[in-house]
């Protein structure tokens, strides 16, 4: 069987600092990810059509990174069955403008939205909603979480220990 396949698709090219995090964190889980620049207010087209060609072409997931209108999560979302993350980017006003443009659908066009920047966040939603068909990736996500238990384990003897010596 593939490795599964996870499109993130950006606004612009300027956004690909923000959403780095989540390129990393697919391919420590060994999926496969496609990386774009499309518009949904300057290629319309491009991206509905992208959109429409996204499970034939192999994509499980789609994850949309968007600032300001940010409507590509919706616009995408709009053509297709694939589910569909979006990632809110942080520019006017705090944010605030992109995380309820993306958050903010109409009832048949949902988008899981996670927080302002969180790429790292969306690449783990899309590897939990691939371990539905890949068992592999259950191991692998239940492995980073036992990692993440163990580093505050760790932080939270660290600290007692700093407080004693006080």
């Amino acid at each position: 069987m593939a490795n599964p396949k996870v499109a993130l698709v950006m606004g612009s090219d300027s956004d690909f600092d923000k959403v780095k995090g989540a390129v990393t964190k697919l391919k420590e889980f060994n999926i496969d990810v496609d990386v774009n620049v499309i518009s949904a207010h300057r290629t319309p087209d491009r991206a509905a059509q992208f959109a429409k060609s996204a499970e034939e072409n192999g994509i499980e997931v789609i994850i949309c990174a968007a600032g300001m209108a940010a409507h590509l999560a919706g616009v995408i979302a709009a053509h297709t069955v694939v589910p569909v993350i979006g990632i809110p980017i942080k520019s006017t006003f705090e944010g605030l403008d992109a995380l309820l443009a993306t958050v903010q659908m109409p009832p048949g066009i949902p988008v899981a939205t996670v927080g302002l920047d969180n790429g790292t966040n969306a690449a783990i939603l899309a590897a939990q909603i691939l371990a539905l068909k890949y068992d592999y990736l259950k191991d692998a996500l239940k492995a980073a979480k036992e990692k993440m238990a163990d580093g505050v384990a760790k932080k939270d003897a660290k600290i007692k220990q700093m407080a004693a010596e006080i």
